[in-house]
């Protein structure tokens, strides 16, 4: 399936009160935006509910407008980790320096072979550490983008050496859009699906998503009209008063 929305409506929807049992959490984005389009409400919900919450940006965000010349790289960086720090702070996320990887924007790794990945690996586990995390917001692993499942990648490397490893949650971005079949989660992965209730936040969730102003139109980069931008369509899947999210049946197992 590549046009039409993937069932997600079939999923149980969880109230607002489940936050309450998530704890300390760290949310890991790919790109920015990606925090508050895949899990905003969440976040926002968490930080109402009194819960800390830490974020990482996995990627420098340089891409979306790769022919700018009145922002080279390093301007396109620094505006969009500005946007990332504002929509924060909207939802919530006031206290506490996120963690910024800085790794490239559509290259980044997810392997051990490849450059950057192990120094990475190690960075976001120390971050983990500090903040004590006992759940971490991540990219569903086959969403259909390469930096998404490269983060997937990463974060699964990350808790894999940790000694006490925090609950996985994963969220959902581009396979709103563009999942194929294959994509989606299949008996294989022994996941659940779940809708989580933002309805109370869903406004806050607009501004946070505004506050990415060069992802949305008129943009801020306008001197390169070939590059990205969040279409209608697009945001529609982000406007709507629940999120979607997949979680190991393992964990549902232990904490019932």
């Amino acid at each position: 399936m590549t046009e039409n929305a993937p069932p997600f409506a079939s999923c149980p929807l969880c109230p607002k009160s489940f936050v309450t049992g998530l704890g300390s959490t760290v949310v890991v984005a790919p790109h920015p935006d990606d925090e508050t389009l895949g899990c905003g409400g969440l976040l926002a919900l968490l930080r109402r509910a009194g819960q800390p919450v830490a974020a990482v940006l996995v990627s420098d965000g340089s891409m979306s407008h790769p022919a700018s010349k009145l922002f080279p790289a390093p301007a396109r960086q620094a505006v969009r980790e500005a946007e990332f720090h504002h929509a924060l702070r909207i939802l919530g996320l006031a206290e506490g320096a996120p963690l910024l990887l800085g790794l490239p924007d559509g290259q980044v790794p997810g392997t051990a072979s490849e450059p950057g990945f192990v120094p990475a690996v190690a960075r976001l586990r120390e971050f983990l550490e500090i903040h004590k995390a006992t759940t971490v917001l991540v990219p569903w692993r086959r969403d259909p983008h390469p930096d998404h499942r490269a983060t997937s990648q990463l974060v699964q490397a990350a808790l894999a050496v940790l000694p006490h490893s925090p609950r996985r949650i994963e969220y959902v971005v581009w396979a709103w859009q563009r999942a194929a079949p294959e994509d989606l989660p299949t008996a294989a992965d022994a996941v659940r699906g779940f809708r989580l209730d933002i309805g109370t936040v869903t406004a806050l969730k607009q501004r946070a998503i505004a506050a990415h102003r060069s992802q949305v139109a008129p943009g801020v980069f306008t001197d390169d009209p070939a590059g990205f931008l969040l279409s209608d369509e697009m945001l529609a899947h982000f406007a709507i008063p629940y999120e979607v999210f997949f979680e190991a049946l393992s964990h549902e197992s232990e904490s019932a």
